[in-house]
């Protein structure tokens, strides 16, 4: 009798199982608690505007997964004025470009999920997710039921961002 288990690839990452045991996700927002702190590196906080904050994912899908989040703990879209709106936007074109640069992807997701039904792991503070995608990486079922490797620590990729987004072009890799 043949195992009904499909086989599947393993890579070890130990530094998910923060995420996975942290019982209290909600209890204290990250995206606040992130904003707030002035340890930006140890944050992966990129930029703040007035009204935004660009943040690396800790727990990425692919390398350079970047939230977009409103500085306000807001976690519906409908409670958001223009320009709060227009800056987040802004934020994400912002993104998309240096991360464009940085990691020099074939496409990107964006993408807003609301409510726990609507797959936010934070309900409290809405985030837009960037997400870098290359051709053969066309969806998330890898990181599900395949092998997901991430070639750069999220330190590395920091450090990357932040000098392509203080403007200089010919960033050291």
């Amino acid at each position: 009798m043949s195992d009904p288990t499909p086989s599947m690839e393993r890579i070890w990452a130990p530094w998910r199982i923060e995420y996975v045991r942290n019982d209290k996700k909600e209890e204290e927002c990250f995206l606040c608690r992130a904003c707030e702190d002035e340890d930006d590196r140890d944050n992966l906080m990129l930029w703040r505007t007035d009204y935004s904050m660009c943040i690396l994912n800790r727990w990425p899908y692919n390398n350079g997964h970047t939230l977009v989040a409103p500085r306000a703990h807001e976690g519906d879209i409908s409670d958001m004025d223009d320009h709060e709106l227009l800056d987040q936007m802004k934020c994400i074109q912002r993104c998309k470009d240096v991360l464009s640069r940085a990691v020099e992807p074939d496409g990107f997701n964006v993408g807003l999920n609301l409510g726990r039904s609507g797959g936010a792991g934070l309900t409290t503070h809405m985030h837009w997710h960037i997400v870098p995608r290359w051709h053969g990486d066309s969806n998330f079922m890898l990181t599900c039921a395949g092998t997901k490797v991430i070639p750069e620590s999220l330190y590395e990729l920091w450090e990357l961002l932040q000098q392509i987004d203080k403007g200089d072009s010919t960033p050291e890799q």
